[in-house]
């Protein structure tokens, strides 16, 4: 319910504020385990992504902004904490069980927010609970949410979901996780309008 208000409320002030853009959300299957693999330019990517989204979005979210007050709000918007640094096991099982149960999670494969805009490199374990779940992944593509990189006072935000990719049935190793990295990469690039 508060999910649902939320959504409401951030959806009118980002298309006021931000002039928030959404293409390809057609792409965006309707029900079964999703994963949204998107480039990451600041920390409003989490909710521009989840406001652009037809269905509900959870994320990974470093453990640190998870203070009184800002963390129910995040938590209330589907964000789970994570420790960064090393491989958070609870975070992972975490991020398996939503998709487990046909829901949407929204990850950043760079693992950290771009410094210059590029696209930075992929990281193929980012995608290894897609595998584990046969979720379908969507590439998408941010921009214009770097503001203070862009020096906007009314900034452009676009999201692009672009095709799904489902996840290749001939199980899970290190040479599938890197072609599906290869193939996200190419994509969002596209998306991007980078070649």
């Amino acid at each position: 319910m508060l999910y649902s208000f939320l959504d409401v409320v951030l959806g009118i002030l980002f298309k006021i504020f931000l002039r928030l853009e959404v293409h390809g959300a057609e792409n965006i299957p309707k029900t079964g385990p999703l994963v949204i693999a998107s480039n990451h330019l600041s920390l409003l990517d989490p909710p521009v992504i989840g406001v652009a989204a037809p269905r509900k979005v959870h994320f990974m979210a470093k453990r640190e902004l998870f203070v009184p007050v800002l963390g129910y709000i995040y938590k209330t918007l589907g964000a789970f904490p994570v420790n960064r640094g090393g491989a958070d096991r609870a975070a992972i099982k975490h991020g398996i069980e939503i998709l487990q149960s046909g829901e949407v999670l929204a990850i950043f494969p760079e693992g950290t927010r771009s410094k210059t805009g590029q696209l930075g490199k992929l990281e193929p374990g980012a995608l290894m609970m897609a595998g584990k779940t046969n979720a379908v992944i969507v590439p998408t593509a941010v921009s214009g949410t770097d503001i203070k990189r862009c020096g906007r006072l009314w900034p452009k935000v676009v999201v692009k979901f672009g095709t799904p990719v489902p996840f290749p049935p001939v199980g899970l190793n290190k040479e599938v996780l890197q072609d599906l990295t290869d193939k996200l990469t190419a994509d969002i690039k596209a998306l991007q309008g980078v070649k």
